[in-house]
């Protein structure tokens, strides 16, 4: 009989889990699920690899699999450890036969992998890909030839690939084993810092599969959003200005086929439209970013990025002062400074404000990306590697974007998308008696208008870092 152990990365759910679904057809199981020390130190800049925002919503997901799995009569093994270290323990201890875990795309991921079925040589290994929307064997095109813009990727992949079905949970599991189940940590042992809530979060996100379907039918069904999801997904405020399945895909709590049979099965109920396709293009566009840092590896974590023709690095420098007003919000550009108050209060913000920062972080201050890529990496709750650094890339001119020179005017686009200043001032309570003239731009008032409107700047709000223009 086969004897398969399962190592759980991040393909955390029983729902559209090849690697779960195959095992349990083929004989005995044992789930076994790692807290790498690792991915709890600092990175090379200083910051923690996992803050406290993700390391709650990993425990937590951690938890709800292991419910799900007790469910179908297996339990979850938990470790605190390196994977390479601990699994050939457990193989030569249960006389495993298989070895099946989800591929990663990634440097760092990949070395890990590739360290562990180093040891496991006698035993049989398979590696599979749940985490993207088309699988790597459809794409019918190899690696290397995968293009590096993102247009004549999803053209390619849209024409001659196909998106296969979702894999159903497995009625039973059959799970016997002599492991001690383990005890998954608490959240003081992953990090020392402190979780508050703030009301002011535009979702209190909750780790597990359960939490992800649970936001998925609300998001479509029961608030009816997904017809709008095209005209409002740049929006700051509220839970639904955007579908914020990010969390729960990052960590595979959700499977990205498992949305986009659900938005199939709204455009068959309710309607089909642009918006209902564009939920599925920023699927792709996840996809293109997987496939990305597969095809360029540990590149897109270079200065150059993945443009090694050309010595980028003299258009960066490095500015710690200037990166700690930027990293607490006090860069003296209120759209800036609202967006990175709401990062640091609830590990999250929305994809314009990420590109706003980014751009700021690398056109305006010219300072080396990597630094803003690592903060996100430590903050966000829904941290990706591949998406994160790649599109860090991306936004600093050294990745995929075509246009290299692409610049984000900040205050055309805080006009564009808080013209009232609403979501500034939900951010930023001390700008709130700032009229619209000023909310944009403080550093325009005069001495006489700043003392009228109860903000004095170098006192009640910083000066600029940068003095940005911009005339609508």
């Amino acid at each position: 009989m086969q004897n398969t152990l399962i190592w759980f990365r991040n393909d955390l759910r029983v729902h559209d889990n090849e690697t779960l679904y195959k095992a349990s057809q083929q004989g005995n199981v044992i789930p076994v699920y790692c807290f790498d020390p690792r991915h709890f130190e600092q990175t090379p800049y200083g910051f923690s690899k996992t803050g406290k925002f993700r390391a709650k919503f990993l425990l937590e997901s951690v938890i709800e699999l292991k419910k799900s799995l007790q469910k179908l009569g297996s339990d979850l093994i938990v470790r605190f450890g390196e994977p390479e270290k601990l699994i050939p323990e457990m193989v030569k201890k249960e006389n495993v036969t298989h070895l099946y875990y989800q591929g990663h795309a990634t440097y760092e991921e990949v070395n890990i992998e590739d360290n562990l079925t180093k040891l496991l040589k006698d035993i049989n290994i398979k590696k599979f890909y749940n985490h993207t929307l088309y699988h790597l064997e459809d794409l019918n095109l190899r690696i290397d030839d995968l293009p590096d813009v993102f247009t004549m990727f999803r053209q390619k992949i849209e024409k001659n690939s196909r998106i296969r079905s979702t894999f159903p949970i497995p009625q039973s599991i059959k799970s016997i084993h002599q492991l001690e189940e383990g005890e998954i940590p608490k959240l003081e042992q992953l990090t020392s810092e402190i979780i508050e809530d703030d009301e002011r979060s535009v979702l209190l996100f909750k780790g597990g599969e359960n939490n992800a379907i649970d936001r998925l039918n609300k998001y479509f069904w029961d608030n009816d959003q997904l017809k709008n999801y095209k005209e409002t997904r740049n929006g700051l405020l509220g839970s639904d200005f955007s579908s914020k399945f990010s969390a729960w895909l990052a960590n595979g709590s959700i499977s990205p086929r498992k949305i986009y049979e659900e938005v199939k099965k709204y455009e068959k109920q309710v309607i089909k439209n642009d918006s209902t396709y564009w939920l599925i293009f920023e699927l792709i566009w996840r996809d293109f970013f997987f496939f990305y840092a597969m095809k360029f590896g540990d590149r897109i974590f270079f200065i150059n990025g993945t443009n090694q023709n050309k010595n980028l690095k003299h258009h960066f420098r490095k500015d710690p002062a200037s990166f700690e007003k930027w990293k607490n919000a006090q860069t003296g550009i209120p759209f800036i400074d609202a967006n990175m108050r709401e990062l640091a209060k609830t590990g999250y913000m929305s994809n314009r404000g990420r590109q706003n920062v980014a751009s700021f972080l690398t056109k305006d201050l010219k300072i080396d990306w990597r630094l803003g890529a690592e903060y996100f990496e430590s903050i966000l709750i829904d941290y990706d590697v591949s998406s994160n650094w790649a599109n860090w890339n991306y936004v600093a001119g050294v990745g995929a974007d075509p246009r290299e020179d692409r610049y984000f005017n900040i205050i055309k686009q805080s006009n564009n998308y808080d013209g009232q200043g609403k979501y500034i001032k939900t951010w930023l309570p001390e700008l709130n008696k700032l009229p619209k003239q000023f909310i944009h731009q403080p550093y325009l008032m005069t001495k006489d208008q700043q003392v009228e409107n109860n903000c004095i700047l170098g006192k009640d709000y910083p000066r600029p870092l940068v003095s940005l223009s911009y005339k609508g």
